[in-house]
């Protein structure tokens, strides 16, 4: 099990430096465009496009207006992104690739249990995505 997305696995994390293209823009990782994704406000969005840490990028997506149903869309947004992250850059899919069978776990300490795991307990849905992704990219 791959159970923290740093050192060698720093890759699998959605800050790792990845473009990504969304609505014609391009984004710097992962997490800028899933931010930005949140919002249909163009203001907000440049904000977030330009942040200079996805960190920043983060904490802007929390103050943006959310775009209608968000919760119930964020899975498929955050699967499309991932999965883009992995098809645009061929090195990350290698990597992804050799990871083999190896539960993908977002262990975290910020208490983040939709997304990830913190103190033994948690979703995992970013694990669960780049492990459906992972699969996807071997066939």
């Amino acid at each position: 099990m791959i159970g923290h997305f740093v050192g060698p696995y720093r890759f699998l994390s959605n800050f790792f430096p990845a473009e990504i293209e969304l609505d014609g823009e391009i984004y710097p990782t992962v997490e800028a465009a899933f931010q930005a994704r949140k919002t249909l406000d163009p203001d907000e969005r440049a904000k977030i496009r330009v942040a200079k840490t996805p960190g920043v990028a983060k904490r802007l997506g929390r103050r943006v207006k959310l775009v209608p149903d968000w919760e119930k869309i964020k899975i498929t947004v955050m699967t499309d992104l991932v999965r883009q992250k992995f098809t645009r850059h061929r090195a990350l899919a290698a990597e992804l690739l050799a990871t083999w069978d190896q539960k993908l776990v977002e262990g975290n300490t910020w208490r983040d249990h939709f997304w990830g795991v913190c103190d033994g307990y948690g979703l995992n849905w970013l694990g669960k995505i780049l492990m459906k992704v992972r699969d996807e990219l071997r066939k």
